[in-house]
């Protein structure tokens, strides 16, 4: 249980959290480590820490559908050949986080190096696939690969899920998806199905601390709507570089407490 001045720094992560996932995503690389921080970093808590970041951060997920329900119209025959994909591979994730503990605190460090790393390249990311750019309608061989890697994503997404969206957004690139606006809504609806999966999951296992993640969602629904009002005035590669630095910091952190 959380004394007051730790449910103060919860809810200001979890708010820090919603503003960064609104600008420019990684709000998990907040909220797990301060979650970590104050539960404890046994098995178990890792496990918890996990399941009530992804809970108290899912409601901006339902949100941004709804800021993209127009674009999510035109995405159906898209939606269709990904969502099996996408259910299935959050489901093995998060029973992955389930089924050991044990292993999961000692890959932290390695999900927040890989995320970070996911936020550090996605400039070259998006000049690889080109994203947003005109592609030519994938081929059978193709169309096959992307349902693979969305498969991959998911399972990734249910398990930590940090960086999901840069994936995502590369892969839909190669389905010859020009309008970044559908891709960001194609994006935000597997995105809600992965990580509504997940804390279903981590709900039936009782893996999420109410007390502590109840408040956390509405600071982080707060910093949502922050985020989304300021984007334009908050300059999105700073905060993505802010992102990036916790995140190697903490990597290395972890690194040094999981090993050292």
């Amino acid at each position: 249980m959380a004394d007051v001045w730790q449910l103060f720094w919860l809810c200001l992560a979890a708010a820090a959290g919603g503003v960064v996932n609104a600008v420019a995503g990684g709000g998990t690389l907040i909220t797990f480590p301060t979650l970590i921080w104050v539960l404890g970093d046994g098995d178990e808590q890792s496990v918890q820490a996990n399941a009530t970041s992804t809970f108290a951060l899912f409601p901006g997920s339902i949100a941004s559908m709804w800021g993209y329900r127009r674009e999510i119209a035109q995405t159906r025959h898209w939606l269709r050949a990904l969502l099996l994909p996408s259910i299935i591979g959050s489901i093995l994730g998060s029973y992955l986080t389930l089924l050991s503990p044990a292993v999961f605190k000692q890959l932290v460090p390695w999900l927040i190096l890989l995320a970070s790393a996911l936020f550090l390249l996605q400039p070259l990311i998006a000049r690889w696939t080109g994203i947003g750019q005109p592609h030519a309608a994938p081929t059978t061989a193709t169309m096959t690969g992307i349902i693979v890697l969305q498969f991959f994503i998911a399972v990734y997404g249910g398990y930590f899920g940090a960086g999901i969206g840069i994936l995502m957004l590369s892969g839909l690139a190669l389905m010859g998806i020009a309008d970044i606006h559908l891709m960001n809504g194609l994006k935000t609806v597997l995105a809600t199905v992965i990580n509504g999966l997940a804390v279903a999951n981590f709900v039936l296992n009782g893996k999420v601390v109410w007390s502590i993640a109840l408040p956390m969602t509405v600071a982080a629904i707060i910093g949502g709507f922050v985020g989304a009002a300021t984007a334009r005035k908050l300059n999105r590669v700073m905060v993505r570089w802010i992102v990036i630095a916790i995140g190697v910091g903490l990597s290395g952190y972890y690194f040094w407490k999981t090993y050292g």
